[in-house]
């Protein structure tokens, strides 16, 4: 009875004591990223685009140089003649443009697949088609498929001539050969066939291509590279939380079927990560260029907007919808 006493005293006591202790604030897991949205570091990177965008537009106007140089509207360019033009990059004939840009997804898909085959995060041989190599194969497919509907093929003419044509463009030379009100050729040209047959592409909102092809290319790098590697090295900082089938959330890196940490903290990019990284980077400062000297605000807005349609499709699509997931999975994992 004593020593009952004894203990109902000390907790009566233990009590009272924790009753006047200061609050203690419930110490809590950090708030998970949604799988509906970019994580906080993939928005950082989103948002180089449009800074190098608005840059642009402002260097273009406080540069004397460019200010000062005519501009054509037809051929969202400025002069090309190189004593006329503001800046080599100004010109379409110069090197980057011609040997980079205009073979674009070629330099993209070279980076991408010397990454793949030689970085140790896709399997041990780069000889071997792993699951995560195949499903990284099928994400390349898919984000080219968005690059052809939009710059070459889209049941007849490209997203990007259609949309032209939706705003009222039309080909100036198509428009003389036929009568007024009757269809014709012009109806059904597209700007590869119009400037083949010395016409022009006018009169409608043309977006741009060049903006459309550097940051889609650019993002595809970055996800593919950046979230392979970090999570070979285990040194992700951030989560992508992925909806599951029963509609529970969970992190990616939960029901991941690789074991993370192969690198051993080392986050080396190897040969293939380098060259991929150096074709991101040399698009973004082809971007730059035609920020400061093609296309209206707009024209380059809409291409950007249209690039970033296509990553949300491949890379955000599949962490709230499970069955894509399975399908073409996520980078890294």
């Amino acid at each position: 009875m004593g020593t009952t006493r004894r203990s109902a005293n000390l907790g009566a006591k233990d009590v009272d004591d924790m009753a006047h202790e200061p609050t203690r604030p419930a110490t809590s897991s950090p708030p998970r990223n949604s799988p509906f949205l970019p994580t906080p570091i993939e928005s950082l990177i989103v948002a180089i685009f449009p800074l190098l965008l608005i840059f642009g537009a402002v260097f273009s106007v406080v540069s004397p140089q460019t200010r000062s140089a005519y501009y054509d509207p037809t051929t969202q360019s400025h002069p090309q003649d190189p004593n006329l033009a503001p800046s080599y990059f100004a010109r379409k004939s110069n090197i980057f443009n011609v040997v980079f840009v205009k073979r674009g997804w070629g330099w993209t898909t070279l980076g991408f697949y010397f990454f793949l085959l030689t970085h140790p995060s896709g399997g041990a041989s780069g000889l071997d088609i792993t699951p995560r190599r195949f499903r990284a194969i099928l994400r390349w497919f898919a984000v080219t498929g968005w690059w052809f509907l939009v710059t070459q093929w889209f049941f007849g003419p490209p997203l990007i001539d259609r949309g032209f044509r939706w705003t009222g463009g039309k080909c100036d030379l198509a428009q003389r050969e036929v009568k007024p009100g009757e269809p014709g050729i012009g109806d059904v040209f597209t700007a590869v066939a119009c400037k083949a047959v010395g016409g022009k592409w006018s009169g409608g909102h043309d977006i741009s291509g060049h903006v459309f092809l550097l940051v889609l290319g650019t993002s595809f790098l970055l996800q593919e590279v950046g979230w392979s590697v970090s999570r070979w090295a285990s040194r992700s900082t951030e989560e992508r939380c992925v909806v599951m089938p029963d509609g529970a959330l969970k992190s990616a890196n939960v029901v991941a079927e690789m074991d993370a940490g192969q690198g051993q903290g080392q986050c080396s990019l190897g040969v293939g990560g380098k060259t991929a990284v150096a074709i991101a980077a040399l698009n973004a400062w082809m971007l730059l260029m035609t920020a400061i000297y093609f296309h209206t605000w707009f024209e380059k807005l809409t291409g950007l907007l249209t690039a970033l349609t296509g990553i949300y499709l491949v890379y955000i699509l599949p962490r709230f919808v499970p069955v894509v997931r399975g399908i073409i999975g996520l980078p890294g994992i």
